[in-house]
């Protein structure tokens, strides 16, 4: 059932670095409170579209990015204040980015730039994150170390739990899982499937399988273009309208 009011929703989107297309979406609807993946090959516009999302292209001066993209009901483009934009807007890279500092300062970081300065506020925040991250029983010992001292799975949670900090209402996941091991994968997963009963979250990997087992719907993106959308499962048992998405998800090429 499509909602009548979409989280997310792009159309006419154009991506180019330079003269070189990235992206082409004509029409795409992300809604509230599921989990949204996205697969396909190295190089096909994945990445591109979560930076465009989060008007990361400010940062790139060959990053062109043209057409719509609603977030909440507002047009993401024309957001004048764009730190309160990326503030609903959590962000996981492939890699742990862990700042130079404790775990406790890592997620008291985005509320302190708030405003928010009570230590039992503070104290609150951090475990609330941390447990909803699923690393709170492991660091809650040690919270003063710093946290580049953590595994990378434990890294990799840290900063879910640092994007958590500033109560995202769109989490925003790119390949989190590349340099994590496949039991604290699974335990990620589990924990954006709690997240998602609170906010949206879109997930960009090469892993077919893992968009098959947590994600609602899913977009296949080859070559810079969209080429399908629909629920995750008929990717892999349904009926898909075009026969490269099944040969994809097969295997076949990627």
């Amino acid at each position: 059932m499509v909602t009548s009011h979409p989280e997310i929703l792009v159309t006419d989107l154009i991506i180019k670095y330079g003269d070189d297309l990235a992206l082409k979406v004509d029409d795409l609807e992300i809604r509230k409170n599921e989990i949204f993946g996205i697969i396909g090959p190295a190089g096909s516009g994945k990445t591109s579209f979560l930076n465009a999302i989060n008007r990361m292209d400010e940062y790139r001066d060959t990053m062109d990015v043209q057409g719509s993209i609603r977030f909440g009901g507002l047009e993401v483009r024309q957001v004048k204040n764009v730190y309160a934009l990326r503030k609903r807007i959590g962000v996981v890279f492939p890699l742990p980015v862990g700042l130079p500092m404790s775990i406790y300062e890592n997620v008291a970081l985005s509320p302190r730039l708030a405003g928010i300065t009570k230590k039992a506020e503070l104290d609150e925040t951090v475990e609330r994150c941390l447990t909803r991250a699923a690393l709170w029983d492991e660091v809650k010992d040690r919270l003063h170390q710093l946290g580049s001292l953590l595994s990378g799975g434990q890294q990799q949670r840290l900063t879910i739990a640092r994007a958590l900090s500033q109560d995202p209402e769109l989490l925003l996941l790119d390949e989190f899982s590349i340099a994590v091991d496949p039991v604290t994968t699974m335990r990620i997963e589990d924990v954006l499937q709690e997240l998602k009963i609170e906010m949206t979250v879109v997930l960009v990997t090469n892993l077919v399988q893992q968009v098959r087992r947590i994600a609602n719907r899913t977009a296949f993106f080859l070559n810079g273009e969209l080429v399908e959308v629909g629920e995750t499962e008929d990717f892999f048992t349904g009926t898909v309208t075009d026969q490269r998405t099944r040969d994809y998800v097969e295997g076949r090429f990627g």
